[in-house]
């Protein structure tokens, strides 16, 4: 053996000994490791059988629970449906230098996002169904080259979906659905995809190329996607491009100076008397302002100066200028029977929804002011403001809150999970919800005869609380008539399609069709989508309801567990329903009747309370 080849021999022996070595101290090392993983997490003292006096593996098979080992070395934690609390420390599980997998899945885990970003070696992320909420870092996967599965669904995760995702190179699996991801899908680098799940969440716009291959529903119970397979796209919009659709066509561009200003002129002479709030945002020349004061701003969108007078209701409200609506961005929702609507982000605090009317253009300028007004001093916490208002002949815009947990319609029809399932005690709490918010609206409207006029599921809006929101409420005396007709629930109640008329207790038959959707799961045709044989579809579900035996069997399945505690209190909410679809209007409750007989329905049976104690 020449000195060359014993060196070579010596070397590798002194490699090999340095390498058990650091074995031998690494799983003693994982030992304290783990321990302190466990002690870092909330309920971390039942996993019972990590004792520090002995080891976590023995070779290949684990003596810890939820380790996953590989001659005496720690590849993977899974730790599912452990009730742990708290959030996971990645600077205890950066020491151990072997970890490719974890599984935290069905947890309570909350909070920031972990840096994961700093274990380069995971391949794959398991947090399905836990608390996480705030929005991911864009950076959050940097460098993690080898990650492969990624399930993040059923959280509470918000803002967009991470860029740093996009780039991660083996990516096959991934799983977001039932959280508030927001704006666009992003393009993926990866050519491994097989498995992604975007449904449920805040998203919209163009669909991947490479995502369209996917059912589309993974990508169901969001805003209004476009693509080969979910219809044609449309440019991307701002705020800016929704208003100018509602303003007047400039015929020539060399007109464009003279037809402004004779719009200002008309505008400022017109609408003093009718303006609701002494606040305007608009356009003017610079002479305006000087002579006026306050209230007027010069902008611009593509190089036209626009004439547009937001007119606001509350007196209380933070006002906006037009400004601010022209630069932000806007994400169509979806469009509805009466128009458009879209999201807008302001500010990160200030997110509003405008929507598009064009169905309006009968009623007199004067008419629909008043109708305004009369709309701005309803104030009730069971139903959505209308802030501010744009009155253009041919088209009107309304601007509102945005409420993050989208509609009632959504999350009894749309794609289901166990986290989001809506249980006995939360229908409850809707119901009563819906029921205040439509008395209030009979004490505040008494001249109206259908004060809501519209009431369906996809109008009853959800916010985190789960506290009902009502929509597209009282607009029928000025909507057009025909239109109404034809789109609104007021117009398929039994009086109407008997007799040609509405009344003051159509709005209680309406309410009586949500509260049997509520409870039973059960889709009426065209709540949701005007549909050609709608309104036939519509009265066979409610005769199909007052002609079924009423018992427990009717319940949505998704309502969970019931028993004697809750059953009579479900059947009693279930047959005030069915009461207030009595076909003849005279034997039909009234209002106050109805909400004080749901406002008397608790979730569990006071008898059967008073039989345990």
């Amino acid at each position: 053996m020449t000195a060359a080849q014993a060196h070579s021999s010596l070397h590798h022996l002194l490699y090999l000994f340095a390498f058990l070595s650091f074995m031998k101290q690494g799983n003693s090392l994982d030992n304290d490791t783990l321990i302190e993983l466990k002690n870092s997490l909330i309920n971390g003292d039942k996993l019972t059988t990590w004792d520090p006096l002995t080891a976590p593996c023995d070779g290949n098979e684990p003596i810890w629970e939820g380790i996953l080992c590989a001659n005496d070395t720690i590849w993977g934690i899974r730790l599912e449906g452990k009730e742990l609390g708290g959030n996971i420390d990645t600077e205890i599980l950066t020491k151990l230098p072997f970890l490719i997998t974890i599984s935290f899945q069905n947890n309570s885990l909350e909070g920031q996002f972990p840096e994961f970003k700093r274990l380069h070696r995971l391949r794959s992320i398991f947090l399905t169904t836990n608390k996480f909420s705030k929005t991911i870092p864009m950076d959050a996967f940097n460098g993690m080259k080898r990650l492969k599965k990624v399930y993040l669904a059923n959280n509470d995760f918000e803002g967009q979906i991470p860029s740093s995702l996009t780039t991660l190179p083996k990516l096959r699996d991934l799983m977001l659905e039932n959280n508030r991801f927001e704006g666009a899908i992003p393009k993926f680098v990866s050519n491994y995809l097989t498995n992604v799940n975007f449904a449920n969440n805040n998203l919209s716009g163009h669909v991947p190329q490479r995502l369209q291959k996917f059912p589309k529903s993974q990508f169901s119970g969001n805003g209004e996607f476009c693509g080969p397979s979910f219809g044609e796209c449309k440019a991307m919009i701002t705020t800016a491009m929704i208003i100018m659709v509602a303003l007047v066509l400039v015929a020539a561009l060399v007109a464009i100076s003279a037809a402004i200003c004779i719009l200002q002129q008309s505008s400022s002479s017109s609408k003093d008397d009718l303006q609701v709030l002494p606040y305007k945002t608009g356009v003017s020349s610079n002479h305006d302002q000087m002579e006026q004061g306050v209230g007027k701003t010069t902008v611009t969108a593509n190089n036209v100066d626009l004439s547009l007078t937001l007119n606001f209701l509350k007196d209380d409200t933070e006002k906006f200028d037009l400004a601010d609506l022209l630069k932000a961005s806007a994400v169509i929702l979806g469009g509805g029977v009466f128009g458009s609507s879209y999201k807008t982000t302001i500010t990160r605090q200030k997110v509003l929804v405008v929507k598009r009317y064009n169905q309006m253009n009968n009623v007199t300028e004067d008419e629909f002011f008043k109708h305004m007004r009369r709309l701005g001093k309803v104030d009730h916490p069971n139903l959505a403001p209308v802030i501010a208002f744009y009155y253009r002949k041919e088209e009107k815009l309304f601007v509102t809150n945005y409420f993050e947990n989208i509609s009632l319609a959504v999350h009894l029809h749309g794609s289901r999970s166990a986290t989001r399932k809506l249980d006995w005690p939360t229908r409850l709490k809707i119901v009563k919800g819906i029921a205040r918010g439509l008395l209030h609206l009979y004490d505040k409207l008494p001249s109206l005869i259908a004060p809501h006029g519209h009431l369906k599921s996809s109008n009853v809006l959800l916010n985190r609380d789960f506290e009902s929101l009502l929509t597209d409420y009282s607009l029928a005396p000025i909507t057009n008539q025909e239109h109404a007709r034809d789109v609104m629930i007021a117009y398929k109640s039994p009086e109407y399609k008997n007799q040609g008329r509405i009344t003051k207790k159509t709005d209680v038959w309406s309410l009586g069709v949500l509260i049997l959707e509520i409870m039973t799961g059960k889709f009426p045709a065209n709540t949701l989508h005007q549909s050609k044989g709608g309104d036939v579809e519509f009265i066979k579900f409610v005769d199909s309801m007052l002609k079924e035996e009423v018992t427990i069997d009717m319940f949505d399945k998704e309502i969970g567990a019931f028993n004697e505690h809750n059953e009579e209190e479900m059947l009693k909410l279930l047959n005030i329903g069915l009461s207030c679809c009595e076909p003849d209007v005279e034997k039909r409750w009234d209002i106050r009747e109805v909400v004080d007989r749901i406002e008397k329905v608790k979730e569990t049976s006071e008898n059967d309370d008073n039989k345990e104690s």
